[in-house]
């Protein structure tokens, strides 16, 4: 056998299989959200007591903490099948229509990044969720008519990163909704210690510990680190990943202490550099350290929030004290000194 031999059926570099390997089944393994799974499990059970789809799901939060996969319990829990898609990939009524129309009696319809389905696609969604039926227009002008099809009852799972870009009238249609939050480190070490048992990583409870504080709060940055942090133990090592091997691994990676990688840094340096500690655009930002006005707001702002280094204030972001100090500044803004 080659060097892409499985591990615990998991072919080595194969890094979106390994994901999707390593993601739990059944909510009973699912690892943090305890408010979220310890609801769900109510939903559930009580929808199939009743013998009935489970009503329509919303689930929003920063990206990788577990969305997907809890759309994917949903189905296997209610032991139906799930239709995967996303919104920007709607962008037409008969493209919704045709998955409509070919879903069975209580399937998961997982729509991803929800707040982006153009107008045209949501107000066709209005009756499909409501009343479980398609109003379809046939033909243009004086000849145009109107076209009921019955659709078997399912349930729509939303996901988005971005629930304040979802319209009211979409809102208001979801009979669940629940926000996911940052993991503890105690959580994410328990995912880390058995992504890398299915794995086959050797890796004690220190060099656990050690990925999960440097991870975000976040499980698919946790499991990617300690792909990672594999190789290197691979390459330099005997493939052990113990504290120290999860150190120098990291610092190659440039993932500090706190888990911020060279973008955390940029967006907080030049704040400070360029804008003496804010407040500063959002765009403005965005186009001084070179990314994408969504990547900011979705992926790196959020965790910079909640852990006291960046503000939103109506005038723009503003980095806060504790990101002077994270960055080894020590002085108030307008005395900037230099970063690099």
């Amino acid at each position: 056998m080659d060097e892409t031999r499985l591990l615990s059926g998991v072919p080595l570099g194969d890094d979106l299989l390994a994901e999707r390997t390593l993601r739990p089944q059944r909510l009973e393994e699912f690892v943090g959200q305890k408010k979220v799974v310890r609801n769900l499990e109510v939903f559930i059970r009580a929808a199939r007591e009743r013998r009935e789809s489970l009503d329509h799901v919303l689930l929003f939060g920063p990206p990788g903490l577990g969305k997907t996969t809890l759309a994917h319990i949903i189905g296997n829990e209610m032991g139906v099948a799930v239709r995967v898609t996303a919104g920007p990939a709607l962008e037409k009524a008969g493209d919704l229509a045709a998955i409509l129309t070919n879903l069975e009696a209580g399937d998961v319809l997982f729509v991803d990044e929800i707040h982006r389905l153009g107008p045209t696609v949501e107000e066709l969604l209005y009756p499909a969720v409501e009343d479980f039926k398609l109003d379809l227009v046939i033909g243009h002008g004086p000849a145009a008519r109107t076209m009921e099809i019955p659709l078997p009852p399912f349930t729509l799972v939303g996901a988005t990163t971005r629930a304040g870009l979802i319209t009211k009238p979409l809102f208001a249609r979801f009979g669940i909704v629940h926000r996911l939050d940052f993991y503890g480190v105690e959580e994410l070490t328990e995912i880390l210690e058995r992504s890398a048992a299915r794995l086959g990583i050797e890796i004690d409870q220190a060099g656990a510990r050690e990925l999960a504080a440097r991870s975000r709060g976040t499980p698919r940055i946790a499991n990617r680190l300690l792909r990672r942090v594999r190789d290197f133990a691979q390459v330099a090592g005997d493939g052990y990943v113990d504290l120290a091997a999860a150190r120098r691994a990291l610092d190659q990676l440039e993932v500090d202490e706190l888990g911020f990688d060279e973008v955390d840094r940029k967006i907080l340096g030049t704040l400070i550099e360029h804008y003496g500690g804010g407040p500063a655009g959002i765009q403005a930002l965005a186009a001084a350290v070179g990314e994408d006005r969504g990547t900011l707001e979705d992926l790196y702002e959020p965790y910079l929030i909640q852990e006291g280094f960046l503000q939103r204030t109506p005038r723009g972001r503003v980095a806060t004290p504790r990101a002077y100090q994270h960055l080894g500044y020590d002085a108030p803004p307008g005395q900037n000194r230099s970063l690099f």
